[in-house]
């Protein structure tokens, strides 16, 4: 069975309010050696709002989420029997799969909203550089996803920025690539298609108010929804759609521009999000593109090229974009099956006309 065919519906447990921290010490009582596994911001966030009395070992990782760090520190913390993961979603994909290798129970203890890494059992590896190298995908899901939200509205804002366009995606994606199936879905498949529509749905309504809780640092509701959002229900969609709610167009757009450097210092969910313009254009959907625009506009996410500060070489940096975003092996063929570079820019150039 492939595994992509593995319906993962995410942790044993999800508890997600205000001052959440407090329950970390009840949850780690059936443990003998529970131990933390952090980055340095990330450590520091959780020191601030854990009001606990536990003294845990504390483990750093070295920022790659590499296969190679989740070695040293499985050496490291060897004879633990939980792994306590804080932090982005590197720091947690390095949990998930030390704890993986040890063969242990983790937790998951999200410090920023840029991704759904607290939820899912699985991590995105990177190689010692930091170039990309795989996913992994595990036996085990986190025994608890531990939500604060009283830590996470205090986050850096581009974190959830990128979070929300990120999710954003995951329905654009998922109905992108099942629109070309004939005959029913699968049921598990539907859930994950209805899921995606329940992201989608939130966050365009909730967005704007979520975001200005967060300047505020103030949790309410609105924030609290596109928190879930972000996090839990997006885990869900690839957990239970499978190979049918994976990365399509929105990411292919994402990976060709990685190729140029004015976007580096942009959020990976930044970039997905203006990349759901290019595959909506791209599948003749400009009417939800027109519908989109003045959300995008209002909680200022970058919709043209300029927002990226490309504006010299513009043509020749979009057709690069483009052809990368066409390849064989990129996604984009999943929403526009034998897409050609000639497409992807012409609706980029679209894209640029309606903005």
């Amino acid at each position: 069975m492939r595994l992509s065919q593995v319906v993962r519906p995410g942790p044993g447990q999800f508890l997600s309010e205000v001052g959440a921290l407090k329950y970390l010490d009840e949850k780690l009582a059936a443990f003998d050696q529970p131990v933390l596994i952090t980055g340095e911001l990330s450590f520091a966030a959780f020191q601030k709002h854990y009001p606990g009395s536990l003294e845990l070992p504390v483990f750093h990782y070295d920022g790659t989420a590499s296969h190679e760090d989740m070695e040293r520190l499985s050496k490291q913390v060897k004879g633990t029997d939980c792994i306590i993961g804080v932090g982005g979603g590197r720091v947690l994909d390095t949990a998930k799969g030390t704890a993986d290798l040890l063969n242990v129970e983790h937790i998951t203890i999200p410090t920023v909203l840029g991704t759904c890494a607290a939820y899912t059992p699985l991590s995105a590896v990177y190689h010692s550089d930091h170039t990309f190298n795989e996913v992994d995908y595990y036996e085990k899901a986190p025994l608890l996803c531990l939500m604060d939200l009283d830590l996470l509205v205090a986050s850096p804002k581009k974190y959830f920025m990128g979070g929300i366009g990120d999710t954003l995606a995951k329905w654009y994606e998922a109905e992108g690539i099942t629109r070309h199936l004939e005959g029913e879905l699968p049921a598990m498949v539907q859930v994950g298609l209805n899921t995606a529509r329940v992201t989608q749905q939130l966050l365009l309504a909730d967005s704007q108010e979520a975001l200005a809780s967060m300047e505020r640092k103030e949790v309410t509701t609105a924030f609290k929804r596109v928190a879930e959002a972000v996090v839990a229900i997006a885990g869900t969609v690839g957990g239970f759609a499978g190979e049918y709610g994976r990365m399509a167009g929105a990411h292919a757009i994402h990976n060709g521009m990685s190729l140029v450097s004015e976007t580096h210092a942009y959020e990976h969910g930044i970039k997905v999000s203006y990349g759901v313009l290019v595959q909506l254009l791209a599948t003749g959907d400009r009417e939800e593109v027109e519908r989109l625009l003045p959300f995008y506009k209002e909680n200022h996410f970058p919709h043209r090229l300029a927002d990226f500060g490309i504006v010299d070489d513009l043509q020749e940096k979009a057709q690069q974009i483009a052809a990368f975003a066409a390849a064989d092996d990129e996604t984009f063929n999943l929403v526009v099956p034998n897409i050609s570079p000639a497409v992807v820019y012409h609706s980029m150039e679209e894209l640029e006309r309606l903005s």
